[in-house]
C-alpha cells in the first residue's frame, strides 16, 4: 500500500491559512528573556542601558522601539541620550531635545520598563563626550560653551559620566587618557562616573581610574542601529549593560545607586566591578552539587557545580596540593552544571580532606588584568587503591 501523502490531502487553502497564522503568530511573538545575574544582599541586581540613540539625533529607530528592545532583551531601565550639538537628521525632524525621551517613557511605561530622561553633551576632546541622564529639561544644555552645558545639568542634578574616553574618533590609538578638564569636571563635583565599556569595547585606563578616582563604573551599548544588527541574539550574544545594584526598580533608587557608585560592567562573557560586588554575585550563582567525593588511589573522582546565572565563568585553581590534582582551567557554562575533575597523586594515601579550593575567576576582573579570587568547597576522601 503505498504511503499518504499528508500535504495532499489538506486542502491547499487550509494550509496556506495555517502557514499565513504560524507566521502572524511568529510575528508577533513579543516576549521579554529575562537576564539570570542574582541579586546582592540588601539590593536588586538592575539590567540597565544609559547610552541609547534614536532618529531624534543620528539614530536609525525611532524612540518607541528602543524601549521594546531593552523590554524583550530583559533590561530594567534605559536612559535615552539623544546628542545635543550633533542633529543629522534636523531637515526631516524637528530639533526637540525632550521629545524622544517623552515617547520612549510613555512606552516604557506600559512595559514597567524605567525610561530615564538624558543628553549627550557632545564636543571635541578635552572634554570629549559626557552623558547626563536624571535631567528635568534637555534643552536647557544646548548652550555654546561645553562648561555651561555641564554645570546646567549638574544644576538639574543629573548623573553625569565620560562616554567611550579610548573612542579612536577621537583617540586615534584607542589609548584613553585624562586631562585637567577632567580633573576639573571631578573637583567641582561635575564628574560621576565613566564608561568602562562602550559597545565591545573595554578600556582599562576608565577601569583604573574609576577605582583611582572613586567613580562609577558604567557599561553601555551607544546604540544606534536598530538592535539585532549589531548583536545576534538568538545566539546568545548581548548588548553591553550596567549592573545597578539599587534598593528597587525606582528611578529614585536606580539615581542613588548610581551615585553610591554600586555598579558593576556586564560585557560578553566579561564582569568588570569592586570585590564587594563581584563575588556575592558569583556566591549566589554557583552551587556545589557534589560536595563529598571519594579517590581511590590514583584514580579520579568528578565534583558537580551548577551555575544558574547566565554567566560563563572560567576558572583557574590556584593551589598545588600533595595528594590531589587539579585541571588547570574549568569552565562553569551559564545554566549549566559542569564537572571539575580529582585526580589523586599517591596509592597509599588515605583520609578525608575538607577541601576550599582557591580559585582566580579569570572573565571577572576587580581592577585592569586582576581577576576575583573565591573558593569551591568541597570533601575528597582518599581511599587507598590495596
Amino acid at each position: 500500500m503505498p504511503q499518504m501523502n499528508i500535504t495532499r490531502s489538506i486542502p491547499l487553502w487550509l494550509a496556506g491559512l495555517g502557514l499565513a497564522a504560524t507566521l502572524a503568530a511568529l510575528a508577533h511573538d513579543r516576549a521579554r528573556t529575562p537576564v539570570r545575574i542574582p541579586d546582592i544582599p540588601g539590593y536588586r541586581t538592575l539590567k540597565c542601558d544609559f547610552h541609547i540613540h534614536t532618529v531624534f539625533s543620528d539614530g536609525k529607530v525611532w524612540p518607541d522601539v528602543r524601549a521594546e528592545e531593552a523590554w524583550r532583551e530583559g533590561l530594567d531601565a534605559i536612559a535615552i541620550t539623544d546628542h545635543i550639538e550633533y542633529q543629522p537628521h534636523k531637515a526631516d525632524l524637528p530639533t526637540a531635545h525632550n521629545r524622544s525621551y517623552e515617547i520612549a517613557r510613555s512606552h516604557g511605561e506600559g512595559l514597567r520598563l524605567v525610561v530615564i530622561r538624558g543628553s549627550e553633551i557632545t564636543r571635541a576632546m578635552p572634554p570629549g563626550h559626557l552623558n547626563a541622564i536624571f535631567l528635568t529639561d534637555a534643552r536647557a544644555l544646548d548652550v555654546k560653551e561645553w562648561r555651561h552645558a555641564v554645570a546646567e545639568a549638574h544644576r538639574q542634578g543629573a548623573f553625569i559620566f565620560w562616554n567611550h574616553p579610548g573612542w579612536t574618533g577621537q583617540q586615534p590609538d584607542g589609548v584613553a587618557r585624562w586631562y585637567p578638564e577632567h580633573s576639573e569636571l571631578l573637583a567641582s563635583n561635575q564628574l560621576h562616573g565613566i564608561e568602562v565599556v562602550n559597545s565591545r569595547e573595554y578600556y582599562p585606563e576608565a577601569h583604573a581610574w574609576c577605582l583611582e578616582k572613586n567613580l562609577t563604573m558604567l557599561s553601555n551599548s551607544d546604540i544606534h542601529n536598530p538592535l539585532n544588527l549589531d548583536y545576534d541574539l538568538h545566539l546568545g550574544d548581548h548588548r553591553p549593560i550596567t549592573l545597578v545594584f539599587a534598593r528597587d526598580g525606582s528611578p529614585e533608587a536606580i539615581k542613588e545607586a548610581l551615585f553610591a557608585r554600586r555598579t558593576a560592567v556586564y560585557s560578553g562573557q566579561l564582569l568588570v566591578g569592586r570585590e564587594e560586588f563581584l563575588k556575592p554575585i558569583f556566591e549566589r550563582s554557583v552551587r556545589v552539587l557534589t560536595p563529598q567525593v571519594q579517590v581511590r588511589g590514583t584514580g579520579r573522582a568528578y565534583v558537580q557545580i551548577a551555575n544558574d546565572s547566565d554567566l560563563t565563568y572560567t576558572l583557574r585553581p590556584a593551589t598545588e596540593d600533595p595528594d590531589l590534582q587539579f585541571p588547570r582551567e574549568l569552565r562553569l557554562p551559564g545554566g549549566k552544571t559542569a564537572l571539575l575533575e580529582v585526580r589523586g597523586r599517591a596509592e597509599d594515601r588515605k583520609g578525608e580532606r575538607a577541601l576550599r579550593l582557591p580559585c582566580a575567576v579569570t572573565n571577572l576582573l576587580v581592577a585592569p588584568n586582576v581577576p576575583l579570587t573565591v573558593e569551591l568547597p568541597f570533601t575528597v576522601n582518599l581511599v587507598p587503591t590495596k
